[in-house]
């Protein structure tokens, strides 16, 4: 299956800006002027990316592909991704799902989870989590651990919610070295309430530079002159000193469990949210990173949401204050969740999205951030996990990979990761060309794993949704593996 001849130009443009960029002015000049250069680039990166894509990622040889996976676990994804490319009936279930009376049944928890809840989630505890990460491990991939839990409301819940995290680290430790990660909510270390407030002042403090904070304790930047700054229109009152002590309980807990992992050699990865609370996440995710990512040592690691149109601006100002505080720039690059809910908080605003207006700008962002990154890793200035589940752009990033001589073997710098139950083809496709792949693992009791199981459903939702691809070289799969069988027999 010839994708890489399906890339729009374009979407390799911003793979070269990124290249062009690190060209010395001289160079440029000498091309041309820098469009040229850039083109120049684009051609060359085209080329490779046709003549290597086919060894890069091959999906076309689905015997190969899902060597080693079960047929009645083909069966039962293809069964579950069919179903909710059904639309009704996702409405249906989602109606459901978000019912008091029904998610609060036990007969309701019962159909979660023998349906959405056993496809998306790796079980109810850390233990059955831990299983589903060394059967991952013996196929060749590794487990993100996602302990499922929503906002804190309060400091007892968010104890409760770091007891939980560390209980995670502790059986990340006992599994295979290198086997598994561990991901984290800030939103569950501290209430949402005081995240919202201190993203206003960081906000405030962005736009007006004199603004002095006295819990602030580093000047990593979170913001940009792009970032969404009307979300603070007025001068927000300062933390009161309950609040700021508050503050420093949940900069504890993060550091405690940031010590954890740094204790046991595990990466601890930080979700982003929603622009309302992601400056504090980001201030809070910094913290820790100065804290744990000295030496070159990845440890706490970020997340940016290409989806955002200050996405670039901002990553390219996290690279340079890392560069200067010599620690690490770990990050993961997703594409971003929110976009429903920050287009509605715009719209009630009467200002712009801070999403970018069309998914190819989301695509070429994302792109372009992650060949930025890549570059980086060559150097051994940065790790990321590039979080995908678009086809196209882990081909472009496996072939730049490849190129830059990143990415294989037990190198820490690069990792791709998938959700459990989505984009299985994708992960296949890039553990099989030697590259390290993992799987979001969340889990947890159903009722609190609900809104989550919400967002896949939804996500998966249509004949076009993302799932497509995966439907398709499941039935080729089932297809050629039924012939076989039948041929064996005559």
């Amino acid at each position: 299956m010839a994708i890489a001849s399906r890339i729009q130009k374009r979407v390799l443009a911003s793979f070269a800006a990124a290249a062009a960029a690190k060209l010395p002015e001289a160079a440029v000049a000498a091309a041309g002027g820098a469009a040229e250069a850039v083109e120049e680039v684009a051609s060359s990166v085209q080329e490779q990316v046709q003549a290597q894509g086919a060894q890069v990622l091959e999906f076309g040889d689905t015997e190969r592909l899902f060597a080693g996976e079960r047929s009645t676990s083909l069966v039962r994804t293809l069964a579950v991704l069919q179903a909710l490319s059904v639309g009704p009936l996702v409405d249906v279930a989602t109606a459901a799902l978000r019912s008091p009376a029904v998610a609060g049944s036990a007969a309701g928890r019962a159909a979660a989870r023998a349906t959405a809840y056993q496809h998306f989630c790796a079980g109810e505890t850390a233990e059955e989590a831990a299983a589903a990460v060394r059967r991952l491990w013996r196929g060749g991939m590794g487990g993100i651990l996602d302990y499922g839990i929503e906002d804190a409301e309060d400091g007892p819940a968010c104890d409760r919610n770091a007891a939980g995290f560390l209980a995670a680290i502790d059986v990340a430790a006992a599994l295979p070295p290198g086997s598994a990660s561990v991901c984290i909510k800030i939103t569950a270390l501290c209430p949402v309430a005081l995240l919202e407030k201190a993203s206003d002042l960081l906000r405030w403090q962005q736009k007006h530079p004199a603004t002095k904070l006295p819990w602030k304790a580093h000047g990593f930047p979170v913001l940009c002159v792009s970032s969404p700054l009307y979300l603070t229109a007025a001068e927000p009152p300062a933390l009161e000193a309950e609040e700021e002590r508050e503050l420093e309980m949940a900069h504890g807990r993060l550091l405690a469990i940031g010590e954890r992992c740094a204790e046991y050699d595990i990466p601890l990865l930080v979700d982003a949210e929603y622009a309302t609370v992601q400056p504090a996440i980001d201030y809070f995710t910094f913290a820790g990173a100065l804290a744990f990512n000295g030496g070159g040592r990845p440890i706490v690691h970020g997340t940016v949401q290409a989806y955002l149109r200050d996405a670039r601006d901002r990553l390219e100002a996290m690279a340079r204050a890392a560069q200067g505080e010599r620690v690490c720039l770990a990050l993961k690059l997703v594409r971003g969740a929110y976009l429903a809910r920050e287009a509605r908080l715009a719209a009630s605003l009467g200002v712009p999205s801070p999403v970018h207006r069309s998914i190819q700008d989301t695509h070429d962002c994302y792109n372009g951030c992650a060949a930025f990154l890549l570059d980086r890793v060559r150097r051994g200035a940065a790790a990321v996990t590039l979080a995908t589940h678009n086809v196209e752009s882990g081909q472009l990033a496996a072939a730049r990979a490849l190129e830059l001589g990143i990415g294989g073997g037990g190198d820490r710098g690069l990792q791709f990761a998938q959700l459990m139950g989505m984009a299985d083809g994708l992960s296949l496709g890039l553990r099989n060309a030697g590259f390290q792949v993992s799987k979001y693992l969340p889990y947890g009791p159903v009722e609190q794993i609900i809104p989550y199981l919400i967002r896949r459903a939804e996500e998966n939702r249509g004949l076009l949704s993302s799932s497509s691809f995966d439907r398709q070289l499941l039935r080729k799969e089932l297809v050629r593996r039924f012939k076989a069988a039948m041929l064996g027999r005559e």
